[in-house]
C-alpha cells in the first residue's frame, strides 16, 4: 500500500486528504493549525507534528499551499520537504503557484533524484469533497504513471498536460477564463435586474442555450440570493490573476479582457471582500452600476 504525506489541510486538502484515506492510502497529515490536523485524525488519517514527521517514509508527498512563497518555504526549506523526502520518491504539488516556481522545484526535486509533479486543482471545495476535480498535471510521463493511481482517488479528470511547469499554465488558463465568465454572468445578472426580468427564470433558459457555463450552474443560484460563502475567496483569485498577468507579460501575450478582470477583483479585494466567495463580482457590477445592494456583503 503507498504510503503518502500531505501537507496542507485547508478547505480543499482535507476533503482531498480524506478521499486518499477512503480509497485505502496510509496518509499522514500536517498543517500549521494543529486543530486541522485534529480533524483529519477523525477522518481516519495519521496525524504529523512537523513536515518532516509528515514526510518520513513517504512513497509519495502531496502539498497544497495558498502560494508560490509557501511553496518555495515548505518544499525547498531547510528543514522541508526535499530535505527529508527520500530519493525514489514522488513529490506531487497541487498549489496554484507561478510556473516558474513549479520549474524552479521541479529541478530542485530532479537534483535530489526525487520526481516531482505540477498538479494544480479546478472543481472547488464540492470537488475535492466528492472526488470530481479537474487535475492538470505538469512533469515527466514516468512520474505522471506512478502518481496516476493516487490522482485518480481524487479527482475525474486526470490530464498530463506537457513537462515542468505546464500544470500551473494550464490553471492559469483555468482562473482567466473562470474570471472572466464570472464577470459576465455579474453584469448579466444586473442588467436582467435594471430590467426588471425574473433573473431566475432567465438564468434557467440561459444554461440550456449556447451561454450555458458552469457558473451559471453552480454559482448563480447562490448569487441571486447574494450569498458569498467562500468555495474560492476572492484573495486566492486576485493571487490567481496576479500570476496570469505576469506571466502572460513575459511572454508577450496580450489578454486585455483578463487584465480589466484583474483589476475588478483587486478592487473588490481593496473594498475588504477578500474573504467572500469570487462570485461576489456582482457586488462590483452593482457598485459600479449604482444599483441597490452594492455595499451589502
Amino acid at each position: 500500500m503507498t504510503t503518502i504525506g500531505f501537507i496542507g489541510l485547508g478547505v480543499m486538502g482535507a476533503p482531498m486528504a480524506a478521499n486518499l484515506v477512503k480509497a485505502g492510502y496510509e496518509v499522514t497529515g500536517y498543517n500549521r493549525s494543529p486543530a486541522k490536523v485534529e480533524a483529519f485524525r477523525a477522518a481516519g488519517g495519521r496525524g504529523a507534528a512537523s513536515v518532516a514527521e509528515a514526510v518520513d517514509g513517504a512513497e509519495v508527498v502531496i502539498t497544497i499551499l495558498p502560494d508560490s512563497p509557501d511553496v518555495e518555504q515548505v518544499v525547498l526549506g531547510e528543514d522541508g520537504v526535499l530535505a527529508h523526502l527520500a530519493t525514489g520518491a514522488v513529490l506531487i504539488d497541487m498549489s496554484t503557484i507561478r510556473p516558474d516556481v513549479a520549474r524552479d522545484v521541479a529541478a530542485a526535486g530532479s537534483a535530489r533524484g526525487i520526481r516531482v509533479l505540477d498538479a494544480p486543482v479546478s472543481g472547488g471545495e464540492q470537488g475535492a469533497i466528492d472526488a470530481t476535480l479537474s487535475i492538470m498535471v505538469g512533469g515527466a510521463d514516468d512520474a505522471f504513471r506512478a502518481a496516476k493511481p493516487v490522482l485518480d482517488a481524487m479527482g475525474s479528470t486526470v490530464v498530463h498536460v506537457g513537462p515542468a511547469g505546464a500544470g500551473q499554465t494550464v490553471k492559469a488558463s483555468n482562473q482567466l477564463i473562470v474570471a472572466g465568465v464570472l464577470e459576465l454572468v455579474s453584469e448579466a445578472l444586473v442588467f436582467l435586474d435594471a430590467h426588471g426580468v425574473d433573473r431566475q427564470r432567465a438564468v434557467e433558459v440561459l444554461a440550456g442555450g449556447l451561454a450555458g457555463n458552469a457558473i451559471l450552474d453552480r454559482k448563480a443560484a447562490g448569487m441571486l440570493e447574494r450569498r458569498f460563502d467562500p468555495g474560492f475567496r476572492v484573495d486566492l483569485h486576485h493571487k490567481d490573476l496576479g500570476i496570469v498577468t505576469a506571466a502572460a507579460r513575459e511572454a508577450g501575450v496580450a489578454i486585455p479582457l483578463g487584465a480589466h478582470v484583474a483589476g475588478l477583483m483587486a478592487s473588490l479585494r481593496a473594498q475588504g471582500h477578500g474573504s467572500l466567495d469570487h462570485s461576489a463580482l456582482l457586488l462590483q457590477v452593482e457598485q459600479l452600476s449604482g444599483r441597490a445592494g452594492a455595499d451589502d456583503t
